[in-house]
């Protein structure tokens, strides 16, 4: 009999376990806090044990859900894989987020010719060349009656042109292509830019001949640069070569009209962000002799040019332009430039693109109608650079 009961008690805890568990999900606690108002000391701690054992199954289906973490190889230290896993999260990242061109960590001459993934703004876009200034200048002479060798060429009646004039020069550029011949090679971007700079002296001072406009030259030229990363002596790194295809002319009929046609050859290197080394030396294309309105310009503006650049700090750039014939009895010309920060910095943390310009220029070339007129030139004013 109490084997019978037993049996019957049994199927009656089966029949019934459903439903008492039922009852016991229905009546367990939610948040833990709930076991907390109970006041019977056994009851309040089975409800905390019923608690945590949802927590722990929560956990482990969360863990049976998630995909298995790669394995390290055989050997790897835990705290090298840990490493190792967190560089690969973190280049992902870098590859998924966008570095914005023209990027501050980038060297000036990459940032300048854009050289680089970090420094590349694209095609097509505006940006600067040659400084965008606005100056006063005052000279130790004018060239009242411009001349040349050509027949024609000269001016039989002098202008009364103040030595104290404004300066006004623009100078932006394209890039017109990319990647045409490092396709593929991530590290370089090799670019091609068409650039034009328009150089302007106004006798703004000059009322009493009605202030006009002495001389403007024109510069249209197609530049090609190719990158390079090449390490040198002393910390140096050689960081591109280019072709250019050079046109400059004043636009001006006879007997003021000067123009050539160039090819130049440049290269620059740079150590660290401090200084930068820029040379250029040029080839003029032939013409006939009755085309030519200046036939020894190389003789005097000169043959090929250097520019040295100290970015001193943020706020201070320093810069001298050496240009020779690269003749025993040519000329040429120096050139000196400050250029000081002035505004507050950008959001980015970067200086202001606005600058007092100062510039010291003497010998030949400082305008076409001045190419064969040695003068010197002091200069102060506004540049806007690096847009």
């Amino acid at each position: 009999m109490r084997r019978m009961c037993g049996l019957t008690a049994c199927a009656a805890t089966l029949i019934m376990a459903p439903a008492w568990a039922q009852s016991s999900a229905a009546s367990a606690p939610g948040p833990w806090t709930d076991c907390t108002t109970l006041s019977d000391n056994t009851a309040r701690l089975a409800c905390f044990d019923r608690w945590a054992a949802r927590q722990t199954s929560a956990s482990a289906l969360a863990a049976d859900a998630a995909p298995p973490a790669p394995t390290p190889p055989a050997g790897t230290p835990v705290a090298e894989a840990s490493t190792t896993e967190s560089a690969r999260v973190t280049a992902i990242d870098d590859d998924l987020t966008e570095r914005p061109c023209s990027d501050p960590q980038s060297s000036p001459l990459s940032r300048f010719w854009e050289l680089e993934p970090a420094s590349d703004c694209g095609t097509f876009g505006i940006r600067g060349y040659r400084p965008l200034s606005l100056s006063w200048i005052g000279s130790d002479s004018v060239n009242k009656a411009p001349s040349s060798p050509a027949a024609g060429h000269t001016v039989t009646t002098p202008v009364n042109y103040s030595t104290s004039e404004t300066r006004i020069q623009l100078s932006v550029r394209t890039k017109i292509a990319r990647g045409l011949l490092t396709e593929g090679d991530s590290p370089r971007r090799d670019s091609l830019w068409f650039g034009y700079t328009q150089q302007s002296y106004w006798q703004l001072f000059n009322g009493d001949i009605s202030r006009p406009f002495r001389s403007t030259d024109h510069e249209p030229e197609l530049t090609y640069i190719f990158p390079t990363d090449v390490p040198l002596q002393g910390g140096w790194r050689w960081r591109y070569a280019g072709l250019s295809l050079n046109h400059q002319s004043n636009g001006q009929s006879l007997p003021l009209s000067r123009s050539w046609n160039r090819i130049i050859a440049m290269v620059g290197i740079e150590k660290d962000d401090r200084f930068a080394l820029t040379a250029r030396a040029w080839a003029r294309v032939p013409e006939k002799d009755e085309d030519d309105d200046n036939p020894d310009i190389s003789d005097m503006i000169g043959r090929a040019e250097l520019t040295g650049t100290w970015y001193v700090n943020k706020t201070n750039t320093l810069a001298m332009t050496l240009r020779h014939a690269l003749r025993s009895s040519a000329r040429g010309s120096v050139r000196l430039e400050w250029l000081r920060t002035i505004g507050s910095a950008r959001a980015n943390g970067e200086p202001s693109r606005l600058r007092f310009h100062t510039q010291l220029f003497s010998g030949y070339g400082d305008s076409l109608l001045d190419y064969n007129r040695k003068r010197t030139v002091l200069s102060l004013g506004l540049s806007l650079v690096d847009f």
